[in-house]
């Protein structure tokens, strides 16, 4: 045995062989926590129905894991083309939707937001060192608007890459389709690339597939993380609006890169996809009752969405999360963003986790009365 010990790193300098922009990142803004009850990432409260997982493991048994896999998850593609009837050439897999992002932003001459938006898009844009704009939602009585008129006026400038997610996040409004198709007009008259983020899309019932399917201009970016529930396999895909388009993606991500074992899983679940609606269906009606309870809250503001999660508007966010957590609940704290000062976010979970999460925040609020 060896009793060396590990040395202690004994260096605290400027790294010098990378680019001088990256030293000064901060990571990205998520701290794991443990909780009973975990609220806190947008997470399916379901695990893969039981015939489907089983019938995955089988198909990874008989996986050879010692060759490399497809080269661009061909076989995956093919099921997926046929699943959404998609051009499979115009279609790009990858482990996660991230890596799609990050190699839209690095292609990309510039690139559009909204603040806030999914910090992925700003944190992509940080490590490309690609010019970056993103314009301030606006508040409304109800909640929250785009900025249209702001984001038209920006994509008169060199075309570059608008990022859009529908359902927004983290606000979890709906954007109006009227706003969505003005904004595939204008990228259609001036060379932008509009991506709407559709890793909602399910708890919405929004599909923006024609729109994608007649405009050049528009591409859809979605995920097997959240009504699939497979969060953990790290999957999402790009419907490109042309072969073209998936080309510049395809060449930015690496080869080999979608794992063999994620593949077969995947397929699986391609083989019987229903499960993800019955998912999406129950997510939806457990998210209306716990809006509606949380309504009668007496001094937290919920706001209207259209998502897996809800928004809320606490009197103080750092002793509304630290609270839960104490009571075993584990939410998001989104006060760190624009428009968003004292707000928390709380993933739909199970009926019995909801439930445990609506005492808490009710008992919260007795505790201090």
């Amino acid at each position: 045995m060896n009793s060396q010990k590990t040395p202690r790193l004994r260096y605290n300098r400027e790294v010098k062989a990378f680019k001088s922009h990256l030293s000064a990142l901060p990571r990205y803004p998520y701290q794991h926590a443990d909780a009973k009850v975990k609220l806190d990432q947008n997470e399916s409260p379901y695990e893969l129905p039981a015939e489907l997982k089983a019938r995955a493991l089988e198909k990874l048994a008989g996986l050879p894991w010692n060759r490399y896999p497809e080269l661009h998850a061909e076989k995956l593609r093919e099921a997926l083309a046929e699943h959404l009837g998609w051009d499979k050439d115009a279609l790009v897999a990858a482990p996660g939707s991230n890596l799609l992002i990050q190699s839209l932003v690095y292609a990309a001459n510039q690139v559009l937001d909204t603040s806030p938006s999914f910090p992925y898009y700003a944190v992509s844009a940080r490590l490309a060192n690609a010019p970056y704009r993103a314009f301030p939602l606006r508040r409304t009585r109800e909640g929250f608007e785009l900025p249209l008129e702001d984001l038209l006026a920006a994509m008169d400038s060199p075309p570059g890459v608008l990022f859009l997610p529908s359902p927004h996040a983290p606000t979890g409004m709906l954007v109006p389709g009227a706003l969505i198709h003005a904004l595939a007009q204008k990228a259609l008259e001036t060379g932008w690339l509009l991506v709407l983020d559709e890793a909602y899309h399910q708890f919405s019932g929004t599909d923006y597939r024609p729109l994608a399917a007649s405009n050049p201009q528009v591409a859809l970016l979605r995920t097997f993380s959240k009504a699939f529930g497979l969060g953990g396999i790290r999957a999402g895909y790009l419907l490109a609006p042309s072969k073209e388009t998936a080309n510049v993606i395809q060449n930015m991500v690496p080869p080999f890169v979608l794992p063999a074992h994620t593949a077969a899983i995947l397929e699986t679940v391609l083989e019987a996809p229903a499960y993800a609606e019955r998912y999406a269906s129950e997510i939806q009606k457990e998210r209306e009752r716990v809006y509606a309870k949380l309504r009668e809250h007496p001094s937290w503001r919920v706001f209207p969405s259209s998502s897996n999660f809800l928004l809320i508007k606490t009197p103080d966010a750092e002793a509304a999360y630290l609270s839960l957590l104490k009571a075993g609940v584990l939410v998001r704290r989104q006060d760190q963003y624009p428009l968003l000062e004292g707000c928390i976010r709380a993933s739909i979970g199970s009926t019995q986790d909801n439930n445990l999460f609506l005492d808490a925040a009710f008992n919260l609020e007795a505790s201090h009365a």
